[in-house]
């Protein structure tokens, strides 16, 4: 019976794989082909007439390196800005007694009830007054606005599992505040800023909603408004829309293998406190 339930684990488990495995092949091996690669009902992965020419094509006919450069930039931001307002709330609720704490633990975790579409009119209003319409600036806001909240729920459930023994033994030695967060608990703290930096980079990679209101340069597009460009009404050009979304999950998948040691961590060691 042992062996026949391994045997079964391992069916299992292969025939999940395939599944998540199978869509990846299909767009892989439809960036090879040509713009009506869906017509064809074969799943043969190379046929005479793939090629690689439509990435070739992607960074020389189109504008995909400054839709990679334009969401680039903007993810880097958004992760700086959110997690370094995240390490500072997070550390505030953790530790001090703040008047009103809970309160405004609460309101925070509603604000995640609420999907960020609904709130394109009021933050499209706020960033015509502010000018900011059209401009980086205005996306990292909102950005940053909507990911924080998690962040900082993240990383306080973290801050609150180390022990303060470790703060107070670096008070004693003359360390301040300041230094005991640089010092002490950020180093302790990989698995969670990990975890939080890899959110917020992902918020900002694969959003199109909120860029595609906000961005109306073509020289500010990021890569989810510029993909879009791939399709028209009248046709879409799905070898071009494949090969660029192969090399869009590049960074991500790179990202996340230099990451996955601290993912698990990251996600479990704050949900417990102790």
């Amino acid at each position: 019976m042992r062996q026949l339930k391994k045997i079964l684990s391992l069916l299992t488990l292969t025939l999940f794989s395939l599944f998540a495995v199978f869509p990846i092949y299909v767009v892989l091996s439809t960036s090879f082909r040509g713009d009506n690669a869906f017509q064809s009902t074969s799943l043969e992965f190379w046929t005479k007439t793939s090629s690689i020419s439509n990435y070739f094509s992607l960074f020389t006919s189109t504008d995909f390196l400054t839709w990679m450069r334009n969401s680039l930039w903007v993810s880097a931001a958004v992760t700086l800005i959110g997690v370094g307002f995240a390490i500072g709330a997070g550390y505030s609720l953790s530790r001090f007694p703040i008047r009103g704490k809970k309160t405004g633990l609460l309101i925070l975790m509603t604000t995640q009830m609420f999907p960020c579409t609904m709130l394109l009119l009021p933050f499209y209003i706020v960033l015509s007054h502010l000018q900011l319409i059209n401009s980086f600036w205005g996306l990292l806001i909102i950005y940053s606005a909507t990911s924080l909240p998690f962040c900082i729920w993240q990383l306080k459930g973290f801050f609150d599992t180390i022990p303060k023994e470790l703060e107070e033994a670096a008070r004693l030695d003359g360390c301040s505040h300041f230094q005991v967060l640089y010092k002490v608990i950020l180093p302790v703290s990989l698995p969670a800023l990990a975890i939080t930096s890899l959110f917020n980079f992902m918020t900002a990679w694969t959003e199109y909603a909120i860029a595609a209101v906000v961005l109306q340069d073509p020289q500010l597009y990021t890569l989810s408004i510029g993909l879009k460009t791939f399709q028209s009404s009248l046709a879409t050009q799905w070898g071009l829309y494949a090969a660029a979304a192969i090399i869009v999950s590049v960074p991500v998948v790179i990202l996340f293998m230099s990451l996955s040691k601290f993912l698990v961590s990251g996600l479990t060691m704050g949900s417990v406190k102790g």
